[in-house]
């Protein structure tokens, strides 16, 4: 049991680790780089982006990141030393957090986007991206700290393991 928790624990904190590069690095790179685009670029520079992210690897961590902290926090409650599992537990909420802001905010706007077709043949892409750009930006920020203080609480329980 003590080696299942381990590697939980491990795969916990790498895909914690991912996803938290993954949204910080659109906070501190991505959108600030897409900002300096017109309108109709940024639509479809979104779009694109938006398409080319939901692959094998993306799914794995960002899946990964609950379902692994999960197996953890599970596995530690058999543990005889449960040191690790109030930071395991921590680490569950943040990437819970991280999840649900991006499953109920970041995805339906992802959608919007998508939905809103071809960017050159949108009437008004200013109007799509005033709608959209500020709170997808704030809610990546939410994510992409939830995230990192996922990864800190993972790191201190693997620590106190």
């Amino acid at each position: 049991m003590d080696t299942l928790h381990l590697i939980a624990l491990l795969a916990a904190l790498l895909s914690t680790g991912l996803m938290a590069g993954l949204f910080t690095g659109y906070s501190y790179s991505v959108m600030p780089g897409l900002s300096i685009l017109d309108d109709r670029a940024w639509v479809a520079a979104l779009q694109h982006i938006n398409r080319v992210i939901l692959n094998g690897r993306f799914m794995t961590a960002f899946l990964g990141a609950v379902g692994f902290t999960l197996a953890a926090a599970v596995l530690g409650l058999f543990l005889d030393d449960r040191a690790a599992l109030p930071w395991t537990l921590a680490g569950l909420a943040l990437n819970l957090v991280s999840f649900i802001g991006t499953m109920a905010r970041n995805v339906p706007l992802n959608n919007r986007i998508e939905a809103a077709g071809d960017p050159a043949a949108l009437a008004d892409p200013a109007a799509l991206r005033a709608e959209v750009e500020a709170p997808w930006i704030k809610w990546n920020h939410v994510r992409g700290a939830a995230n990192l203080l996922g990864l800190a609480a993972l790191a201190w329980a693997l620590y106190t393991t």
